[in-house]
């Protein structure tokens, strides 16, 4: 079974982020893991809080993803500031990640920004 690793925010929703990748993951019958990068509260009308995991930790759930189940495939999605980008990089070289897929996630389907302006160069 393949194994495929989304880096991703969380949908209270559940209808995009890690929550959606998983669900697509297991439609396509492979076996799923996430890295958390940004917690949201939102729904269907639009995104009312954010909060981005400490970059340190995000890259502590890399480490775990990396030295127990190497994923076949990489699926990055929403990643909102520079500090988290940095990481997500960094880990991604130090651990040979192959077949990765850059699916950025800037704005919500409701219109609010989900990446710091200061991201999008980095």
């Amino acid at each position: 079974m393949e194994k495929l690793l989304t880096i991703a925010g969380s949908d209270s929703s559940g209808g995009a982020g890690i929550q959606a990748d998983l669900k697509t993951f297991v439609a396509h019958k492979t076996y799923g893991m996430s890295v958390i990068t940004s917690v949201t509260a939102q729904n269907t009308k639009g995104v009312i809080d954010v909060i981005d995991l400490p970059g340190e930790f995000v890259g502590k759930q890399l480490d775990a993803v990396f030295t127990d189940i190497f994923p076949d495939a990489i699926k990055i999605g929403m990643v909102s500031n520079e500090e988290i980008i940095e990481i997500i990089a960094e880990k991604l070289k130090q651990y040979n990640g192959k077949n990765i897929v850059v699916d950025p996630v800037m704005v919500s389907t409701s219109g609010s920004n989900l990446m710091k302006s200061s991201a999008t160069k980095t």
